[in-house]
């Protein structure tokens, strides 16, 4: 299980899923801040043993200013197939008041089974809003969860 925040910043698209959403923010942090790439990334590396996103890919490192997280989740899966594991399918929910994500859904399915080589079946990607409580119900940010299910990597 992985999980990721961030709060919204003024000039800064917003990607989610790595799929660019519009709306009139987008999410602070070093890389992209695409919180549900990284809640799976964190759910990818915990399952396999292999640490989580601030010990692989750390906020520190000027390599990773900017990044792309659909390049880091790839990265991520070139990690898991080395030591013999693979994405068997994943669920992923994401927290926000704004915008509307429900239109956007099927891209962002699309985009992770994309990147992880998986059949769209193996992708699900959920919305949900916090109903007007804390940071997301406040509209100061989006929260995401991320389960994966590892299955041994095909040789």
């Amino acid at each position: 299980m992985g999980f990721d925040s961030h709060r919204f910043a003024e000039g800064r698209p917003l990607k989610l899923c790595g799929v660019k959403v519009p709306f009139g923010k987008g999410l602070d942090g070093h890389s992209d801040a695409d919180a549900p790439i990284h809640a799976l990334i964190d759910a990818m590396l915990g399952a396999s043993g292999l640490g989580d996103i601030g010990e692989v890919f750390p906020d520190t490192d000027p390599k990773w200013k900017d990044a792309d997280s659909t390049a880091l989740l790839a990265e991520a899966m070139g990690m898991l197939l080395q030591v013999g594991w693979m994405v068997g399918n994943c669920d992923i929910t994401i927290i926000c008041e704004k915008p509307k994500l429900g239109p956007h859904k099927l891209a962002m399915r699309e985009k992770i089974a994309d990147v992880l080589g998986l059949d769209m079946s193996a992708v699900s990607v959920k919305a949900k809003t916090a109903e007007g409580m804390g940071f997301c119900g406040n509209g100061e940010g989006v929260a995401a969860y991320a389960v994966v299910i590892l299955d041994e990597a095909e040789e």
